[in-house]
């Protein structure tokens, strides 16, 4: 017999009654607010052209690492499951028999964040009324795909049903945001925004740098063989984002330090890049410098700065070198803030005009470092937490650790950093339910009464977001 799939009312809430019972109340206050996501990867290709997805694996599977590196922990072959080898080797392409695999494993997810939203994409998304299993997969895979082909399912109509507000992407300084223009030129009004993210130019280890810097000059009409010339051409790219509509830039950086450098070490800097002559030595000093260089732009054209240190990028080198980036082998390592963005924040840190949003994979340092540097320095919020984080755990550690020290309101509310369009709801709810259980427990406590708490739910859900990224 097919087992029935279940989401309880009260999920994730506390097993005391009387925090629940606070919990749920608080819930159905802001359940149905609109869906701020400023910190994505959604493609924007999707909008533009508003095609119907090809089927369920292309949707749900193939481009969500949170899904496929879950499946490869258990020795499945990345190419069994849909996922291309750079060389343009030989990859399974019958989607059936990818969702197959995917429903003969779907067990591994139990208890994992990643189980939780899908649980809810197919419950609530797409009406699933059975746990996706073995013996259930081919009747879902055909539920969902025969889901997929009416107009309701199309991109642009998810993210009108979702209600989201707002859409931010990620973009490359090189990106030439032609889809962002053919959905602005399409006349649609759901808002859908670039953010600027540099590091493919700004890190001389990135592979194709040079070729990089070459689309960056063409791009800007600056000559870039200079350090000077790199700023100019970086601050016309932030220029053309900030027309497109970007509010924010973006920084993935293994270290969160920062150090100014003249303009004449940081060009000789540049062009031993531009021999390809630099060391990593090098390259991470000038990463360093140019944290403290966007801080400045920031303060200057009012674009929110997010970095998030912490990520060992690629660290399987088999799997990097096979297929490429992003393939669920980000690892944290352990930060440190103090001391690395002292002299950020001793330069720009008071300046009221700047906002700071730091994330981080090392959960050590809430408490210790990242609150009590928020609950100081004017410029300065604390990202939600991210990646492997972004939990029912994980998200009740950060608001414990942080808000006694810096409050609620030195923070950013919850971004879902996601590649995928469905799992945004999905991720958004599991935020607002986890926030209004731990202020549950803070009003049970009587730390603070209903009065406050109704505030500081709708502010985690909706009102921090727009604030701190100005939208």
């Amino acid at each position: 017999m097919a087992e029935k799939l279940v989401l309880n009312e009260d999920r994730f809430f506390d097993a005391d009654p009387r925090v629940r019972k606070l919990a749920r109340e608080l819930y159905n206050d802001i359940k149905d607010l609109p869906i701020v996501s400023p910190h994505g990867h959604v493609d924007p290709k999707l909008f533009a052209k508003n095609e119907p997805f090809p089927d369920p694996t292309e949707l749900i599977l193939i481009p969500d690492h949170y899904v496929f590196r879950m499946l490869y922990s258990q020795s499945i072959r990345l190419e069994s499951v849909g996922i291309p080898p750079l060389d343009g080797a030989a990859v399974e392409t019958d989607h059936r028999k990818i969702w197959q695999i995917f429903g003969d494993n779907y067990y591994l997810f139990a208890g994992t964040p990643t189980g939780a939203w899908l649980n809810h994409e197919f419950s609530k998304v797409f009406g699933i009324k059975e746990k996706l299993t073995a013996e259930s997969a081919m009747r879902i895979y055909d539920q969902i795909n025969d889901r997929l082909k009416t107009a309701e399912f199309r991109p642009r109509a998810m993210f009108d049903k979702f209600r989201i507000e707002v859409l931010t992407t990620t973009d490359g300084a090189t990106d030439s945001l032609k889809y962002h223009q053919q959905i602005r030129d399409s006349g649609w009004i759901g808002k859908i925004i670039p953010c600027f993210r540099p590091d493919a130019v700004i890190n001389f280890a990135t592979i194709g740098w040079k070729n990089e810097i070459a689309k960056l000059g063409q791009l800007s009409g600056i000559n870039v063989d200079s350090y000077p010339n790199f700023i100019k051409a970086l601050e016309n790219r932030r220029e053309f984002f900030k027309n497109m509509g970007a509010v924010s830039t973006d920084q993935g950086v293994e270290s969160s330090y920062a150090h100014q450098l003249s303009e004449n070490d940081a060009d000789k800097l540049f062009q031993r890049a531009l021999k390809t002559k630099a060391t990593k030595a090098d390259a991470d000093q000038f990463i360093a410098h140019m944290l403290m260089e966007m801080a400045r732009m920031s303060i200057e054209d009012g674009l929110v700065m997010q970095i998030h240190p912490g990520s060992f990028r690629n660290h399987n080198q088999m799997i990097f070198e096979k297929f490429g980036p992003d393939k669920g082998c980000d690892i944290p390592v352990q930060t440190e803030f103090t001391r690395n963005l002292r002299e950020l924040l001793n330069k720009y840190g008071n300046d009221s005009r700047l906002t700071l949003v730091v994330f981080t994979l090392d959960e050590s340092t809430y408490s210790r470092e990242l609150a009590p540097l928020a609950g100081h320095y004017p410029a300065m919020r604390l990202g939600p937490p991210w990646w492997f984080h972004d939990s029912i755990e994980g998200m009740a550690r950060f608001r414990q650790s942080v808000t006694e020290t810096a409050g609620i309101y030195n923070t950013v509310g919850f971004n879902d950093d996601t590649r995928a369009l469905p799992s945004i709801p999905a991720r958004h709810d599991l935020s607002r339910r986890m926030d209004s259980n731990f202020l549950a427990g803070l009003v049970a406590r009587h730390i603070i009464d209903m009065e406050d708490a109704r505030k500081m739910s709708r502010a985690l859900a909706y009102d921090l977001v727009k604030q701190a990224y100005k939208l």
